[in-house]
């Protein structure tokens, strides 16, 4: 047993050894959110459609679910790299079509690809099925274009879902092409799941609607309608193929893309457990019937906005 002399003098030393030891100066400690940044691109045309060029990032305001927001990045025409999927309807009631599309499919991936692109190339019917990942080979896309099969079904919103999953991996802009009547008889993903995909993966969708049927009792109305509005909540935009062939639609939508101004802020003053933040565009300068803004309409809280 140890004395209590021993004690004592273990209890000195280690009150010396606590003495002497050092005293730092308490540090402030600053905690720091991960606040991404949101990429919003955006059209503008006049009352008559035509693109307007030449505005600053003077000229918009953006606001977040009403709140205005400080507009951090600004692209006249964006460099960054554009990823897009081309997804062709192959299904009886288009498929009769498929040599237009291949034709005039080839020709969009020639005169839109730069070396920092990518593109894939997705068919669906009953089923969807990848012709072509990613890449920045026109050959490889020129032979995934020859390879269009048909089948009964319409897969549609399947297609939109896949695709958009797909592309949620890309860096960049992320576009999905459709070219579809807009008739879904899969009945397997709902539109409003289709939807949410696109906007939470960041997916532009521009519709290309080919009608087979001009009678409107043979036509898919409200196929029609949904391509449209799915084209217009992702920012994207539709076209109908009988306006001047398949090969005017494609370079529409080139054009489009090629004269998108780039919009980038860091979110501030959001209102906790949102889960859809909704986003408004506007050129306060000038009136409302002179200019025509197209946008995605917001995004979901948990998404990669700044990718």
């Amino acid at each position: 047993m140890r004395s209590s002399a021993g004690r004592s003098a273990a209890v000195l030393c280690l009150a010396w050894l606590l003495a002497a030891a050092p005293v730092l100066p308490a540090q402030d400690v600053t905690l720091r959110m991960d606040v991404k940044l949101v990429n919003v691109f955006v059209n503008v045309t006049d009352q008559n459609g035509a693109i307007v060029g030449g505005l600053t990032r003077e000229d918009f305001a953006v606001s977040e679910d009403g709140r205005p927001q400080k507009i951090a990045l600004f692209e006249r025409q964006s460099e960054l790299p554009l990823n897009l999927t081309l997804a062709i309807d192959t299904s009886e009631s288009v498929y009769k079509d498929r040599a237009l599309v291949r034709d005039a499919g080839r020709t969009f991936a020639h005169a839109l690809m730069r070396p920092q692109d990518q593109m894939s190339l997705i068919e669906f019917a009953t089923y969807v099925r990848e012709l072509t990942p990613f890449t920045s080979s026109l050959g490889q896309i020129d032979r995934g274009l020859g390879q269009l099969r048909g089948g009964e079904s319409t897969a549609l919103y399947d297609a939109i879902y896949l695709a958009s999953q797909q592309l949620a991996r890309k860096d960049g802009r992320k576009v999905l092409v459709l070219v579809s009547d807009g008739g879904d008889t899969a009945k397997n993903t709902t539109y409003a799941q289709a939807l949410e995909q696109a906007l939470r993966n960041d997916v532009m969708i521009y519709s290309i609607i080919d009608v087979p049927i001009e009678a409107s009792a043979g036509r898919d109305i409200g196929g029609e309608h949904a391509l449209i509005t799915l084209a217009e909540q992702t920012g994207g935009k539709s076209f109908y193929a009988d306006e001047g062939g398949l090969d005017k639609a494609f370079a529409r939508v080139s054009e489009d893309l090629r004269t998108q101004y780039l919009l980038g802020y860091y979110p501030r003053n959001q209102e906790p457990g949102v889960d859809f933040h909704r986003v408004s565009v506007t050129v306060p300068r000038a009136a409302e019937q002179s200019f025509h803004i197209r946008y995605r309409t917001g995004y979901y809280a948990d998404s990669p906005v700044g990718r």
